[in-house]
């Protein structure tokens, strides 16, 4: 049986038909209700409901002959998102098993962590910022490089996730106070967070220049618009990141993506933190509600990147990634 992509479960079309669809309804309903958006779950769980319907599945309960031939579809993934594949049908099963359907818990699959994520130098930094200013469009209107140099800016200024950033509404960006209110965060929560004077006059200059746009445009509530007024779309920022990144002369590998500015962010603002004097052991906790992770396991990883980075800069990074919280792949929830 062929194998399913990445691709494939971001282009899903999430209405269920197979015989677990109201049950999956139910499942997704119930996370949602604990403050979980599952938007990739949902994903996943519409490939597995459509894997159901091509094998024929007339009988409830997840079998562990199901579960196994689930599993040999995502050979080709990487290890981790299979991991999450694999815990994501065990969620399922044990949800069925407390609606009385009996159900198959399968083992695992073991989660090899080969991943690390690019960290941008500040020559790349400085290249790529120096593209988003002129870079030039000879024509057309549904293009968005007009909010390119302070889209980019402050994602690395501020750490923040790219669908979070575009999500920003006028007046969820405080331009007086510094402040930004994140309403659409990836953990359901929101958070306030403050930025730097040079962030502030960036911003001000792009939001100058925004409501300098035809008054006739039917603009969207948004702080990034392209220059026909409408909304940003993530897959259009990715594609004009692409070109930037080649204008940029910067060479396109893995991870090298926009998600990698808030990585980059992270690993600077700790390693600049602790070049200051500051004890880490404190400053992690605030660097994780400012990047608003679930919990501070998840800024771990950060402070293994530093330590590989900046060669003696952490004397004692197993006191504060061991003996503080386990080592764990934290990172991926970024």
């Amino acid at each position: 049986m062929a194998s399913i992509t990445r691709k494939e479960v971001v282009f899903m079309h999430n209405h269920f038909t197979g015989i677990y669809a109201s049950y999956l309804d139910q499942y997704l309903d119930y996370k949602r209700q604990l403050g979980f958006k599952q938007q990739t779950e949902e994903s996943i769980l519409a490939v597995f409901d459509r894997f159901t319907v091509r094998r024929g599945e007339t009988r409830l309960g997840i079998t562990r002959e199901l579960s196994e031939a689930w599993m040999q579809t995502g050979a080709n993934l990487s290890s981790s998102y299979n991991f999450h594949r694999a815990l994501l049908i065990n969620k399922l099963a044990s949800f069925l098993n407390e609606q009385g359907i009996h159900s198959y818990l399968m083992r695992l699959p073991v989660c090899k962590m080969d991943f690390t994520p690019h960290i941008y130098s500040q020559d790349e930094l400085r290249c790529l910022f120096e593209a988003a200013d002129h870079f030039r469009i000879k024509k057309g209107l549904r293009q968005i490089m007009f909010a390119m140099p302070a889209l980019l800016r402050l994602l690395y200024c501020t750490g923040l996730r790219g669908g979070e950033a575009l999500a920003l509404s006028v007046g969820d960006v405080n331009l007086d106070d510094q402040t930004i209110l994140v309403r659409d965060s990836k953990n359901g929560q929101q958070r306030v967070i403050p930025f730097s004077d040079s962030l502030a006059a960036v911003l001000k200059q792009y939001a100058f220049y925004r409501n300098e746009l035809p008054a006739c445009l039917v603009k969207k509530d948004r702080f990034f618009i392209s220059l026909d007024g409408k909304s940003i779309s993530r897959d259009c920022f990715g594609r004009w990141f692409s070109r930037l990144i080649l204008a940029a002369g910067i060479p396109k590998g893995r991870g090298i993506t926009p998600h990698a500015l808030r990585h980059s962010f992270s690993v600077h603002s700790l390693a600049m933190m602790a070049e200051r004097g500051a004890d880490i052991y404190c400053c992690l906790p605030v660097l994780s509600t400012y990047l608003g992770h679930k919990s501070v396991e998840s800024t771990n990883h950060c402070v293994r990147l530093v330590s590989a980075m900046y060669p003696g800069l952490l004397k004692d990074i197993d006191r504060i990634c061991i003996n503080v919280f386990p080592n764990t792949s934290g990172y991926e929830t970024y």
